[in-house]
């Protein structure tokens, strides 16, 4: 029987990180755990080697910063045992867009977009080459409703459905499979750190919820998967109708609505 492939996830010393690396653990994956709080990673992996018996690799790295993102593309780049990655390393700001720092903003777009990019950039050749390997992408619900009002983090998270569904349609013929994952409000320390208390929000999913769903999804090979989503219908009728705009795209000339009245 051939080996399970290694999984490396980011972000992965809490909250959605933390259980995607039970969740694999716990069907015998050997792990790569990613993250910035090295004390906390220590503590999973312990748990996890004892309670699992898998093998779990520590590396700490603050995707935010050039060289530890470099060590974790060279990872990903040359242990050919790491089959799949998820991509979960993610942060939001409190605030509207004109309170936000320019620095701070910059921040948040280097680890929800360049870090995600560049880490599946590192490994996607290798996986299209052995015509097998996962890339999981946690995104959110907010990149589809600018309504919520969170500017930058929502752009991020548009990007991450858009760079998921491009990733599918480019790396699917060659046995690779992309999942976007969007969570709605989730019981996480990311509403925590923006200066939000979770326990005002409306309705908030548990994160062992968010991740059974999610994994649910990814043994379905969904290319994207909208765990608080009841109705799969909208979701497939949102697609219809952007696939029939796509037709009218290819046009000599501006919309007749677009011209200048005589």
């Amino acid at each position: 029987m051939a080996a399970l492939s290694v999984v490396l996830v980011t972000g992965a010393s809490t909250g959605i990180g933390a259980t995607y690396a039970d969740r694999f653990a716990r069907r015998g994956h050997d792990l790569v755990l990613v993250a910035r709080d090295k004390a906390r990673l220590d503590a999973l992996a312990v748990r996890l080697r004892g309670e699992t018996g898998v093998t779990v690799d520590v590396l700490q790295a603050d995707l935010t910063q050039p060289g530890d993102l470099a060590a974790v593309e060279t990872r990903l780049r040359d242990d050919r045992r790491i089959g799949v990655l998820i991509n979960n390393a993610g942060a939001t700001l409190g605030g509207g867009f004109v309170d936000q720092s320019t620095d701070d903003v910059a921040r948040i777009v280097a680890l929800n977009t360049t870090a995600v990019v560049r880490l599946a950039s590192a490994v996607a050749p290798r996986f299209a080459e052995a015509g097998e390997g996962a890339i999981v992408n946690v995104g959110s619900v907010v990149g589809l409703a600018p309504e919520f009002g969170m500017t930058v983090y929502g752009a991020t998270k548009a990007f991450a459905l858009f760079f998921s569904q491009g990733l599918s349609l480019e790396l699917g013929p060659k046995g690779v499979y992309v999942q976007a994952v969007l969570p709605a409000a989730t019981r996480t320390e990311i509403w925590e750190r923006s200066g939000v208390d979770v326990n005002t929000l409306p309705a908030v999913m548990e994160v062992d919820d968010l991740v059974d769903a999610a994994l649910v999804g990814f043994d379905r090979r969904e290319p994207v998967t909208i765990p608080p989503l009841h109705d799969a219908g909208q979701w497939d009728a949102h697609q219809l109708t952007r696939q029939a705009m796509i037709p009218g795209f290819a046009q000599i000339h501006a919309a007749e609505r677009y011209r200048a009245a005589n």
